[in-house]
């Protein structure tokens, strides 16, 4: 069982229930949180998938994904209370469950091991992240992306190639030119 799995089988299975009761549906394109905005939720994603984006006058870069079984965040927002850098978006129809930070906070902080369950998931995501930041050192695209299919496989068969070459900060063209040689 992996660690995130192992978390949403404690959430499940403590005393109060955590998750609210109705589930998030967003369509495609549609946005779940515009950056610039607070948004402490977390979420689990029962089906579809989101990308995560920073957008400026002149560009917009996704920086990350949630994809089904996968728990989903906008952590800048959530650690400090402060108004969010990103914007998320579904990618396609989206289906989520929604806690809020007090409600999840509580169940971290109710038991030893939920706390260390979270701090491997805020590891791994920490170390996800300083990866991504050396692929996108890497000068040659070619690079980034061998990188990152080799690190997540699932990545090429859940999101679509514009959403991943703007992950890679590539042009759709060369990520395609990459995939066929």
């Amino acid at each position: 069982m992996n660690v995130t799995t192992e978390l949403l089988s404690r959430i499940d299975d403590y005393h109060l229930p955590l998750w609210e009761e109705k589930e998030v549906i967003i369509k495609r394109g549609e946005v779940l949180h515009n950056q610039g905005n607070i948004n402490t939720n977390i979420y689990y994603v029962l089906e579809g998938a989101l990308h995560l984006y920073h957008e400026t006058e002149t560009d917009s870069n996704t920086i990350r994904f949630g994809y089904k079984d996968s728990i989903f965040a906008l952590l800048d927002s959530f650690l400090t209370n402060k108004p969010s850098a990103y914007t998320a978006q579904a990618i396609r129809k989206t289906r989520l469950r929604v806690m809020n930070k007090e409600s999840f906070m509580e169940f971290i902080y109710s038991d030893m091991e939920n706390i260390k369950l979270w701090n491997e998931i805020l590891s791994y995501v920490v170390t996800a992240q300083l990866e991504r930041e050396t692929d996108l050192l890497a000068s040659l695209p070619q690079e980034r992306y061998e990188s990152v299919l080799k690190r997540s496989p699932q990545l090429f068969k859940e999101i679509p190639h514009r959403y991943i070459a703007s992950y890679l900060r590539m042009a759709p063209e060369t990520l395609s030119r990459l995939q066929k040689s």
